[in-house]
């Protein structure tokens, strides 16, 4: 009886771990954010297990059946598309009912998008504040007002079609001069990072488009 949380390649399949392909393995049940997208990953690595949706719009409904499941003694692996479940992906209510029902939780080391992007942005990272996807509408006027005067490095995560508008909200609240970096399609065949103050990145994807996944770095306020 455990829920295992397994850390998923981010975009080259290489990127997972002997250990996580030997949880996938022995799992009794896989439950993946979308059974095909996991299901490509799966078949690379020939695993052949049981595997069902878990994802925000289903994990409230489904949620006591697997507590059943996994007080009966059965071992799980949760995997999301891409990266560690939980971190801005489905995780966190299940997480929290099997603490509370005694139910054993073992998250693996792995792949995690924000961490290279900020390892390689250049900008520093002895402190640092992870903020997610930001609100579309209620919420981020306070958000970015917040921010704005925040010392540490801020890290995003984004969709390529609001990417341009973000960037553009932060040169209003942080000013155009702030250094940041946008890596796209981190481990990818067209891997990307754009560095430059807020003004120049944002001018940049303006004028070439944006396309993949997105994880924005801001410098904090000096």
């Amino acid at each position: 009886m455990k829920l295992y949380l397994v850390p998923s390649p981010i975009g080259n399949l290489a990127d997972i771990t002997y250990r996580a392909v030997k949880v996938l393995e022995d799992a009794a049940l896989i439950l993946a954010e979308d059974t095909r997208t996991s299901g490509f990953l799966l078949k690379h690595y020939n695993i052949n297990k049981p595997i069902t949706p878990y994802h925000q719009h289903n994990e409230h409904k489904v949620l006591q059946h697997l507590l059943q499941q996994l007080q009966a003694g059965k071992t799980m692996a949760l995997i999301t598309d891409a990266g560690t479940p939980g971190v801005s992906d489905p995780g966190f209510l299940l997480v929290r009912e099997c603490i509370r029902t005694g139910i054993p939780v073992e998250c693996l080391p792995g792949a995690t998008a924000f961490v290279p992007a900020l390892v390689n942005s250049g900008i520093p990272m002895n402190r640092f504040s992870f903020e997610g996807f930001p609100p579309l509408k209620k919420g981020r006027h306070t958000l970015f007002t917040q921010l704005a005067t925040d010392e540490r490095t801020l890290v995003f995560y984004e969709s390529p079609m609001r990417l341009v508008r973000t960037l553009a909200d932060l040169i209003t609240y942080f000013g155009p001069e702030r250094q940041c970096c946008v890596s796209r399609e981190l481990t990818k065949m067209f891997e990307e990072n754009k560095r430059g103050t807020l003004q120049e990145v944002h001018d940049y994807f303006a004028e070439k488009g944006v396309k993949g996944e997105i994880v924005l770095i801001v410098e904090g306020k000096s």
